[in-house]
C-alpha cells in the first residue's frame, strides 16, 4: 500500500512511514479485512466511512507542508471515524486530539485504539463543528466530513504558522474541494483549494446512535 502511495505522488516520508506502522485492517470490519489495503473508503457503520489511503496521505502530506514546518505539536481532528486517522496522526505530532459526534463510532475508536493507544492521543465525544477550545490554539487541524464553509470556531483556533486541511463543498453544493487554510504570522489567513474530494457531510451535534 505504501509503495502505491508513493508511486501515486505522495513525496512525505514521514507520512509514509506512519502508514506503513498503522495496520489498517484493524479498523475495519473483518469481513472487509481482505479489502483494507486497498485504495478505496469502506463503510464503518452508521452511514460513516474510513478514508482512501490515498485521501488520508494526501490531507496529512498537506498539513505538514504548513508555513510553521512539519514538525507538529498539537493536532485536531475533526470526525474520529473508527480511529485510524488519528493513530496514524499520533506518528506524526506531539500531541493529539480527535472529536467525534457519533457515540457509536466514538465507542468503536476507543476500543480500536484501547491496544496501542499512546498517551498523547485524547479521543473527545463532542460536536465537532465547535473544534475543541479548552486546547487551542493547534499547529494543524484536519476534518474528516465537509460542509458549505469552514466553522468560525475551527479558524479561531488556528495557531500562527498553523495549517487547516478540509472539504469544503462547492458553490453549486454539489461537489467537494479539499480547502487548505493557514495563518499567517500576522494573523491574517490564506486559502487554498486543490483537488475534488467526497467526504460525509459535517453535521452538528451530538448523537447518541450506537453501531448498526
Amino acid at each position: 500500500m505504501v509503495e502505491r502511495l508513493r508511486l501515486g505522488g505522495c513525496r512525505d516520508d514521514g507520512v509514509l512511514q506512519a502508514l506503513g506502522h498503522v495496520a489498517r485492517h484493524r479498523f475495519v470490519d473483518p469481513g472487509l479485512a481482505a479489502q483494507a489495503y486497498e485504495d478505496t473508503s469502506l463503510p464503518i457503520g452508521l452511514g460513516q466511512t474510513i478514508s482512501k489511503p490515498s485521501v488520508v496521505a494526501r490531507m496529512l502530506e498537506l498539513l505538514r507542508a504548513r508555513p510553521g514546518g512539519p514538525a507538529l505539536g498539537r493536532v485536531l481532528e475533526i470526525g474520529t471515524g473508527c480511529g485510524y486517522q488519528a493513530a496514524v496522526l499520533v506518528l506524526l505530532a506531539r500531541q493529539v486530539y480527535s472529536v467525534e459526534r457519533l457515540r457509536g463510532l466514538y465507542d468503536r475508536a476507543r476500543d480500536n485504539l484501547a491496544a496501542t493507544r499512546p498517551s498523547h492521543l485524547r479521543l473527545v465525544y463532542g460536536d465537532g463543528r465547535l473544534g475543541h477550545p479548552p486546547n487551542a490554539p493547534y499547529d494543524g487541524i484536519v476534518a474528516a466530513a465537509g460542509g458549505p464553509e469552514l466553522p468560525a470556531a475551527w479558524l479561531a483556533q488556528l495557531a500562527p504558522g498553523g495549517r487547516l486541511v478540509a472539504p469544503v463543498q462547492d458553490s453549486g453544493g454539489v461537489t467537494q474541494s479539499l480547502t487548505v487554510v493557514d495563518r499567517l504570522p500576522d494573523g491574517s489567513l490564506q486559502v487554498q483549494r486543490h483537488e475534488a474530494v467526497r467526504f460525509v457531510p459535517l453535521e452538528s451535534g451530538t448523537s447518541e446512535l450506537g453501531m448498526l
